[in-house]
């Protein structure tokens, strides 16, 4: 499935992505041992466990072994198979052969490329694969998180010729990530030196954030975590202790992130432990903790134009207004129906902001109604039943004054016209997509919706292909399509 998708601004990707240096062996050996550690932390008896794996290890041996010596007359073929196949000596591996990510097909090492009688034509092919990872800078990016087969990872997606005819999408390359993804946020403060960088932040099942370099290929590990839990180390017993959680770290699942432009440092996060953070990302710490809410924090959003301003959402069903300048005060609430899906400023104006709920309902409030402490639901601005079922995204154009998209776990993807708070549908669409986790408008191509759910496809719909779009909108339209589009 597609958990979360984020455009990547056009230029600010790498020409010629890097390609990440292979991990050594000790690197590699800590990442497995980390791995092995989180895995067996919730067992209540790691000793009966690995018994448990032992004897489950042997009985594959007497299965393996069992095979190699058929009863009836049709295992012989199994036997001579296996013989050709050498399994007595599989382990024994020529020390002089590629022993690392081996395709084991009986492949060497050659010290370069020159020496290998198998390559031909080397330059001409390093010069095509140079030009096939190139990304240029009128391309679009847009990055997914995605599970698929229990493999975690961000796949980076190419768009060539946007707004034409001849638009291609396809995959750059993918980053692989530990832990199920659940939001990402793209940033672009200098993490690793210069002026700016191209990185994004991925919150999961576990309670750290992990901030992958989308500049570099075959990267093996983040290159900042914010959060989670302390390695673990053994007791005077010999067995590991339980993990803890480092300072200042949730304790529970990343449901939300949200970068602030103005202050490239900052990364806002709300979790499943009710808490929201404000994380300073350079020094890699948590600079403020907030505990307004009673239950999970699902999601939180930076005014555009007062970046101070933050908004959270919960499932105690109210909508949070903080000024993190003064994080000690109660802030102001508005309650609402059901419990919240997501959130997003107006980005036309200062004050206003949708809230998308569980019911299948998306409310607008003006933040100049605000109270404190808010008992009873406030009268929204408006209040659209805009699905059968859950509102799990919601995407402003950022072009287009009031044209709001809306996804649903009802499989459907709709665009509203919001004009003078009196919302009406103006277009429909059911993708294949499954049911829907994620939307997103591009603002380089305004009218460009990616969308992502159960069905693990990246889907791309051209509003501006349906009439009613096009009539409203084509005046907000900044990429006219190129002659002979």
């Amino acid at each position: 499935m597609i958990v979360a998708i984020s455009w990547i601004p056009k230029g600010v990707s790498k020409a010629e992505p890097v390609f990440a240096e292979p991990p050594s062996r000790e690197d590699i050996e800590e990442i497995i041992s980390n791995t092995l550690a989180n895995v067996g932390e919730e067992d209540e008896n790691e000793e009966d466990d690995a018994n448990k794996k032992n004897d489950e290890v042997a009985h594959a041996l007497t299965v393996a072994d069992a095979i190699g010596k058929p009863s009836n007359e049709n295992g012989d073929d199994i036997t001579l198979a296996l013989k050709d196949l050498n399994m007595d000596n599989y382990d024994e591996e020529d020390e002089e052969g590629f022993e690392l990510f081996s395709s084991g097909m009986g492949d060497l090492y050659y010290p370069s490329n020159e020496l290998d009688p198998y390559i031909q034509n080397n330059n001409e092919n390093s010069d095509s694969e140079d030009l096939e990872n190139m990304i240029y800078p009128t391309d679009s990016v847009v990055v997914c998180a995605r599970t698929e087969d229990d493999l975690n990872f961000l796949q980076v997606f190419i768009l060539e010729d946007a707004n034409t005819r001849d638009m291609n999408l396809y995959t750059h390359h993918d980053i692989i990530i530990p832990e199920f993804p659940l939001c990402t946020a793209w940033l672009d403060c200098p993490l690793k030196g210069g002026e700016k960088g191209n990185f994004l932040a991925v919150g999961s099942m576990g309670p750290s954030i992990e901030i992958w370099d989308l500049d570099v290929i075959d990267e093996v590990e983040p290159c900042v975590v914010l959060g989670g839990k302390e390695k673990r180390k053994k007791g005077k017993n010999g067995k590991k202790k339980s993990a803890k959680y480092k300072e200042d770290s949730h304790t529970d699942s990343v449901l939300g992130l949200a970068w602030n432009k103005k202050y490239s440092n900052t990364l806002a996060s709300a979790s499943a432990d009710k808490r929201v953070k404000i994380w300073d990302v350079v020094a890699g710490k948590c600079t403020i903790t907030m505990d307004h809410h009673s239950d999970k924090v699902q999601a939180v959003a930076w005014n555009h134009h007062a970046q101070h301003i933050l908004l959270s959402g919960s499932f105690d069903h109210t909508v949070a207004l903080k000024d993190v300048r003064t994080p000690s005060h109660s802030g102001y609430t508005w309650s609402v129906s059901a419990d919240v899906e997501g959130l997003a400023w107006d980005p036309h104006t200062e004050h206003s902001y949708v809230v998308s709920l569980e019911d299948g309902t998306v409310k607008s409030f003006d933040v100049r109604t605000a109270v404190s402490n808010a008992s009873a639901e406030q009268n929204a601005t408006f209040t659209l039943h805009a699905h059968d079922k859950s509102v799990t995204s919601v995407s402003y154009n950022v072009s287009a004054p009031n044209l709001l998209a809306t996804g649903s776990m009802d499989k459907t993807v709709k665009l509203w016209d919001l004009s003078n708070n009196q919302p009406s549908c103006v277009a429909s669409k059911t993708p294949e997509a499954g049911a829907v986790f994620s939307i997103s408008f591009s603002e380089d191509n305004p009218f460009l919706l990616a969308i992502g759910g159960s069905n693990g496809k990246l889907q791309l719909w051209d509003t501006l292909s349906d009439e009613g779009i096009s009539r409203r909108y084509e005046q907000y339209n900044r990429n006219q399509p190129q002659s002979g589009a």
